[in-house]
């Protein structure tokens, strides 16, 4: 078996084995990175899409004070850098969270390979339009919502349910990464998740964040 064969094979379920991203994949220039490792600087310009085959990166930004905000988490199965495929600066930050393996793939290779399979022409339109109003839904939220709202809404669109009737975290997420997601300060979600353990709301599971009731609407 062949390398990429082999790394290929490392794709998350959200990738089919026969699915269109895993033959783009085929088609890039596949690279191995170490956690930490910054893969797209915010207004950078490029012209590369980056399909993530294994672990997950941070895509964020942050202002003329170093503060930073998360604006989503990508994991294998998944692609990003499709916003600046028109030639633009990036709009964005991307760094990796663990050992990754992205390929690489070029705006020529992307609109010869569109060429071929124009179907997934509307899977990247439809990923830029869901991506778009995301980040419509963050800056509404950020203008009119509080900070508990905030912090409620990110557990509660995380959250797995389980047997038990509870919501378990997909990812492990430190107050700090609940702070970046948010727009608020460490301290302010580490108040707000104490009030919440105390009163029986949260709780740890497999080092992840457990939803052990519903979460109330006002704190």
């Amino acid at each position: 078996m062949s390398e990429l064969s082999t790394q290929t094979d490392a794709f998350s379920s959200n990738a089919a084995p026969s699915s269109p991203l895993r033959r783009l994949a085929a088609l890039g220039d596949v690279r191995h990175y170490r956690k930490g490792t910054i893969l797209i600087h915010e207004s950078d310009h490029g012209d590369t899409l980056f399909v993530v085959m294994e672990g997950r990166v941070k895509v964020f930004s942050t202002d003329a004070n170093g503060r930073e905000i998360t604006l989503g988490v990508i994991v294998a199965g998944d692609y990003f850098g499709e916003m600046a495929l028109d030639g633009g600066p990036r709009s964005a930050s991307v760094i990796t969270l663990e050992p990754a393996v992205c390929s690489l793939v070029s705006r020529a290779t992307l609109l010869a390979f569109i060429g071929q399979e124009p179907g997934f022409a509307l899977d990247l339109l439809g990923k830029v339009i869901r991506r778009a109003r995301s980040a419509t839904n963050a800056v509404r939220n950020l203008a009119f919502t509080d900070v508990y709202g905030r912090i409620t809404q990110l557990l509660t669109e995380l959250a797995e349910p389980q047997p038990d009737g509870t919501g378990l975290l997909r990812e492990r997420m430190t107050q700090q990464d609940i702070a970046s997601r948010v727009g608020c300060s460490r301290e302010m979600v580490s108040r707000i998740m104490k009030d919440l353990e105390a009163g029986g709301y949260v709780g740890l599971r497999d080092r992840r964040i457990a939803l052990l009731a519903k979460l109330p609407a006002r704190w």
